[in-house]
């Protein structure tokens, strides 16, 4: 299943921690090349790559997906 993330949301989350797409690309284990792919909107991420990022980010997929403003994670499952 691929996901279309605002290309602005990624780019700004990671702009915010100071890292480079290369930082982020070994995060997700993909080349810097997709990475910078992903943030043009050029291709989409996949869920797997997508809540690697949100737990990253400590944010919510939600947040990533600009449907919400709230960066705040939800509260995890209790399993």
């Amino acid at each position: 299943m691929q996901l279309v993330i605002t290309m602005e949301k990624l780019r700004d989350i990671r702009e915010d921690k100071d890292l480079l797409q290369k930082d982020v690309a070994k995060i997700l284990n993909v080349s810097q090349q997709t990475y910078s792919r992903y943030e043009t909107g050029e291709i989409s991420i996949d869920k797997d790559s997508l809540i690697k990022l949100a737990n990253f980010y400590q944010t919510s997929v939600d947040y990533l997906l600009d449907l919400t403003d709230e960066r705040k994670p939800y509260p995890r499952k209790k399993s």
